[in-house]
């Protein structure tokens, strides 16, 4: 049976924009108590303020374990025990691997790994007590995927997965659940300049939120946004790599990172994942 989610506490990490604001409306039309945590506290307050619903918006800098640890902790005050964690801030700046500067590969393993990790922890402990709970981290299809242009960006989205299959294998039976969201190019800044590639058609935020209520409802582990990726990538990794390479060279989809490195649409994106503005 599907589980309800009224009521439930759902903390929500990069709410104040694209996926994560369109996961904390959902939620929040779906009943949940919803809080957004996102470093640029002022496009959170924006989002809660249109979602309403009692929605709350608070600092968050997934990058600062101590402060992560406070978000969650200034969470359950306000609003209860965390029944759910969506593990969402992301960056993905774009660059050759020889242009990109060490300072950049530690925020993007940061934000996008180190921080899950700290996150799913921290959510752990305080769920095993009560014997319940819910983790969902979104990767990408970058993680089965990986695309040139963005091989640090794959590296820590194939890592949220495996660090994601792991702890549910550790969770069996602890009344925990973990789910792994893998969505395809999705309409956010984060896909700002990027070219669209045959059989990847751009998908909306609003669709990677509904997957994510889904899963909350009727927990699984992996999940495809479009649900057609991954059957396309079973039968991808049955046909061998030689396949997948050629497939990937006829769909013209080994580029468009590469193609979007040094596009001007990508600036403001690009400074603010850089630091010099929320991401």
């Amino acid at each position: 049976m599907a589980r309800s989610l009224i009521g439930a506490v759902v903390a929500v990490t990069g709410g104040g924009r694209g996926i994560g604001a369109a996961t904390a409306a959902a939620l929040a039309r779906a009943g949940a108590k919803v809080a957004l945590g996102d470093i640029d506290l002022a496009a959170a307050e924006q989002t809660a303020n249109r979602i309403g619903s009692g929605a709350i918006a608070l600092p968050l800098d997934v990058s600062e374990s101590r402060g992560f640890t406070e978000f969650l902790d200034d969470v359950e005050q306000r609003l209860g025990p965390i029944d759910a964690l969506v593990n969402n801030a992301g960056i993905m700046p774009l660059h050759r691997i020889e242009d990109e500067a060490d300072a950049m590969t530690a925020r993007i393993l940061a934000i996008n790994l180190h921080a899950v990790i700290h996150g799913s922890r921290e959510a752990v402990r305080r769920m095993k007590s009560r014997g319940m709970g819910h983790i969902v981290n979104v990767a990408s299809v970058a993680a089965k995927i990986p695309f040139p242009g963005g091989a640090t960006y794959a590296a820590t989205k194939s890592g949220v997965f495996g660090f994601s299959e792991a702890i549910r294998a550790e969770l069996n039976g602890s009344g925990i659940e973990v789910s792994c969201v893998l969505p395809g190019f999705v309409r956010t800044d984060l896909a700002a300049g990027l070219k669209e590639v045959k059989g990847f058609k751009p998908i909306a935020a609003d669709d990677v939120a509904s997957a994510i209520v889904d899963v909350l409802r009727c927990p699984r582990f992996e999940v495809f946004v479009p649900r057609h990726v991954g059957p396309t990538l079973r039968f991808g990794t049955l046909a061998g790599r030689r396949f997948g390479e050629w497939l990937q060279r006829v769909l013209k989809a080994e580029s468009p990172m590469l193609d979007a490195v040094d596009s001007p649409e990508r600036a403001a994106y690009e400074k603010r994942a850089a630091g010099g503005g929320a991401p």
